[in-house]
């Protein structure tokens, strides 16, 4: 990071949601840390100014920036209205566009509801695939971190009964080979030790 700041996008995910909520209790987290990374908080103003009401807290004013994004329709918690469906995957889109500039350095996504996506006429499955399409990888990774342990997912987003034919060696193979290099290149670990859960509890 050459000694800046590292700049993280945040996007704020269904505005009736809890996304907003998440959004302004992490910023508080990170403020009362003083946590040394900088957050764009992708999200309308009102929205976060409404709901900071309601779950009586302040906007923290200490590396956290709203960049203003006007939502399409008046949001409520607890109601979803298709006419925001866009607005959610605009924020997406701003995210993307930053990370790929070199203006944010990460990208972290607070959650969204598909049905409404898929309601209002967008085929949307997951962030992963949305982001992946965007970015024209044909097999993205979802890997999940706590400490030492990381979980990668062979497949995202699928109906349980269609998991044991999505799996093949092929699959395998390509997950495993993203797997490696990422490890190495990305985390600085050369000779990573890989281990492959069987879909059968008794595979022995």
């Amino acid at each position: 990071m050459d000694g800046k700041r590292p700049r993280l996008a945040l996007t704020c995910g269904e505005p009736a949601g809890i996304g907003p909520d998440i959004c302004l209790l992490a910023a508080q987290a990170l403020a009362a840390q003083r946590a040394p990374v900088d957050v764009v908080l992708l999200a309308d103003r009102e929205l976060l100014a409404a709901r900071a009401r309601q779950l009586r807290v302040a906007l923290p004013d200490i590396g956290l920036h709203v960049e203003h994004v006007p939502l399409a329709a008046p949001a409520q918690a607890g109601r979803l209205d298709t006419r925001n469906a866009r607005w959610v995957l605009q924020l997406l889109d701003r995210a993307l566009a930053g990370c790929r500039s070199g203006e944010f350095d990460a990208m972290v996504t607070a959650p969204v509801q598909k049905s409404i996506i898929n309601d209002a006429g967008i085929a949307f499955t997951g962030h992963t695939e949305y982001l992946a399409a965007a970015c024209g990888v044909s097999r993205p990774v979802m890997l999940l971190a706590a400490g030492a342990l990381k979980v990668a997912l062979a497949t995202t987003h699928l109906p349980l009964t269609q998991v044991s034919r999505a799996i093949t060696g092929q699959l395998l193979d390509e997950v495993l080979d993203i797997l490696q290099q990422d490890f190495a290149r990305r985390w600085n670990l050369a000779q990573p030790r890989i281990g492959v859960c069987g879909l059968n509890p008794h595979a022995g």
